[in-house]
């Protein structure tokens, strides 16, 4: 058992597949860096130097104790994160979509095979028989 699991763990496809995974990992590191470091501030700016982060609907205010301590933290939608997220798809997707694009431009386009010579016809193949038969 140990040796045919060495054997699929060798096999390319399983190390193509983890290479990929790391890879991936990777790749997705720089581009939602690229989304919250870069994107985010820009769109920010453009919405009038708001944050999406810090939009809230209040459902229920937090409940402050006299010495300053948090008896009953604020309930809240945070819708903003859910913006932010949105964004960050759309922003992701598009990054991906330029890569997969860029990546297909360096392919070689494959030649399209040339077209095998058409055969004698059915009645070409039954005159020879019949030529054949003759003789």
């Amino acid at each position: 058992m140990l040796k045919e699991f060495k054997n699929f763990i060798m096999t390319g496809n399983v190390i193509d597949l983890a290479v990929a995974v790391i890879l991936a990992g990777a790749v997705g590191l720089v581009v939602n860096g690229f989304v919250s470091d870069i994107m985010m501030p820009i769109v920010g700016h453009f919405a009038g130097g708001l944050d999406f982060a810090d939009m809230k609907i209040v459902l229920d205010e937090a409940v402050v104790g006299t010495d300053g301590e948090v008896i009953k933290p604020e309930n809240a939608i945070m819708y903003g994160k859910w913006v932010n997220a949105i964004i960050n798809l759309i922003t992701v997707g598009f990054v991906l979509f330029i890569i997969v694009k860029a990546y297909n431009k360096t392919k070689k386009k494959e030649e399209p095979a040339p077209e095998k010579p058409k055969g004698p016809t059915t009645e070409e193949l039954l005159m020879e028989i019949r030529d054949a038969l003759k003789k």
